[in-house]
């Protein structure tokens, strides 16, 4: 009886003794856990992890390499306890080389508790070192073998199987540490290039969170708005000092959130003119999964002086086409009494004479738009009157009734009901509706649908043109409403100066022009006009 007690008080103590040190190592690798985890700096990490380990495991030395996947090598990135640098430069072992080797082979911890010098080392410099034991073990991060977590001893057999289990539970605490760590380094590292390029751009860039606060400004949009952007981060963009046009037109583009680049010119009091691209940002999120977009990119460019040289141009063909109208009408009423001299008899001069009066009518349609311009933005001849818009707009579209007809389209008409009074040119507004909409139904197929619509936003009355058309690519976006401009691969006859009129009619009247589109979606054409008076 008393032996079967002893024996029991025995079981007891070894179980006493197990439980401790099962207690101990758990501490330990809790300890080493904790203290890794205090930091996101990948060199701090190292040299704090190693230390910890060298303590919880009584080592003398000890290294943490990691595995370099493009170089195909082990590199040495923290070392403690060693009588030579291996660090500085690094040590570099070939993957499938040496004890590392080893380790990666067999994915697990590989001790050696007798060295003695005769062993087949990768880097043989390391023989200098006079250890007498090393317990290697990999660490692991997202299923893979990120490195090597080295233990060193200078005396024989000091690795027993123990200090291997708390080694290989501390060696994937670690590696999840520095895995994070070089994660973080690395989305730094772009973080930081990528504020270099933002800010030596000569675009001025703006980006905003998905509530519409503002979360950087680059140098160029702060020259641009004379704006201090360390006073503005975290400060909704409705309350950034900036003009109040450009404000508000952000503020509408940012409004409608439809999935698309929105684009849009305004001329400031100064005689600036800036363009402004304003695109939604989408970043996949686990946490806000119902986020219609994570925030706007809006880059700004000034191209004041491309408008200097477009009134110069202007300005010159502005002088050529007063000089050429008399001439050409002299020419036309030529071939029109050739054409009745000439008679049925010669189908061959008929023909003639139909492409050179083709040709002439071309020019002068040119001309009159040329002019139509030179009357809009010089306020010649401009007429304020009160008018309804449902109105204007309802005359328009019946007026272009034959054209939508000749090309099997569907129109559809949305005008928000109780629209105020407009003040404005409405001979110079219907133009530039008409235009809007013969721009529509050129680029439609036959059997889509045109939408004109209108609605107030502020004081600022929109009327939006909306097709299903080809759409157009991002990058030709902001030119679209200067004068001539068209698209290389645009084989659709035109002036080139028809939203060039629509943007100087907006802008005579307290508005703007803006566009959004997506290739293959169609197009979205919008002018804003003042609603009261307008402005001096």
């Amino acid at each position: 009886m008393q032996q079967d007690f002893q024996s029991l008080l025995l079981q007891n103590r070894l179980l006493t003794d197990e439980v401790k040190r099962r207690i101990d190592q758990l501490a330990a690798i809790n300890t080493v856990a904790a203290t890794v985890s205090q930091s996101l700096d990948l060199d701090k990490t190292l040299k704090t992890a190693l230390k910890a380990v060298l303590d919880v495991v009584s080592a003398e030395a000890g290294g943490i390499s990691l595995i370099d996947d493009h170089a195909g090598e082990v590199v040495l990135r923290a070392q403690q306890g060693w009588v030579h640098d291996f660090v500085s430069p690094p040590m570099r072992i070939p993957l499938g080389k040496g004890m590392s080797g080893k380790v990666i082979l067999h994915n697990d911890v590989v001790v050696d508790n007798n060295l003695d010098g005769s062993e087949e080392l990768a880097v043989p410099r390391f023989r200098d070192e006079k250890f007498r034991s090393i317990a290697m073990a990999p660490m692991h991060a997202r299923g893979k073998i990120i490195g090597i977590l080295s233990i060193m001893s200078n005396q024989p057999e000091s690795f027993n199987h123990e200090v291997v289990n708390v080694l290989r539970a501390i060696a994937d605490t670690v590696g999840v540490a520095l895995d994070n760590a070089r994660l973080y380094e690395d989305a730094s590292e772009q973080e930081t290039r990528l504020k270099a390029i933002v800010q030596s751009t000569a675009d001025g860039m703006i980006a905003t969170d998905h509530q519409g606060r503002l979360i950087l400004i680059n140098q160029t949009a702060e020259t641009i708005f004379d704006v201090d952007a360390r006073k503005l981060i975290g400060t909704p963009l409705r309350e950034a000092p900036i003009h109040p046009r450009i404000r508000d037109s952000l503020l509408y583009a940012l409004s409608t959130q439809t999935g698309e680049n929105k684009s849009f010119q305004a001329t400031l009091e100064s005689g600036r003119m800036l363009s402004l691209v304003v695109s939604p940002v989408y970043i996949q999120s686990q946490v806000e999964q119902n986020r219609k977009n994570d925030g706007w990119v809006i880059v700004v460019q000034d191209i004041t002086h491309l408008r200097e040289s477009e009134l110069q141009r202007a300005e010159f063909i502005r002088a050529a086409a007063h000089d050429m109208r008399n001439p050409l009408g002299v020419a036309l009423s030529s071939l029109n009494m050739l054409d009745d001299f000439v008679g049925q008899d010669d189908p061959t001069a008929k023909e003639i004479i139909r492409i050179a009066t083709s040709g002439i009518n071309r020019l002068q349609d040119l001309i009159n738009d040329l002019l139509h311009l030179e009357q809009i933005e010089s306020g010649y001849g401009v007429s304020m009157t009160e008018f309804s818009a449902e109105e204007l707009i309802r005359e328009t579209c019946i007026e272009l009734r034959p054209l939508i007809a000749e090309k099997q389209l569907d129109f559809t008409i949305e005008v928000e009901a109780e629209l105020p009074l407009l003040t404005a040119d409405r001979r110079w507004v219907k133009r530039a509706l008409i235009n809007y909409l013969d721009n529509a139904a050129k680029y439609t197929k036959a059997g889509d649908n045109i939408l004109v619509r209108a609605f107030r936003n502020n004081m600022l009355l929109h009327i939006e043109v909306i097709d299903n058309g080809p759409g157009i690519p991002v990058e030709l976006q902001p030119r679209l409403f200067e004068r001539f401009y068209r698209a290389a691969e645009d084989t659709i006859k035109g002036t080139g100066l028809g939203l060039a009129i629509v943007k100087s009619v907006s802008e005579g009247h307290g508005g703007g022009v803006y566009m959004r589109s997506q290739q293959g979606q169609g197009s979205t054409f919008g002018m804003t006009l003042l609603l009261g008076e307008r402005p001096k």
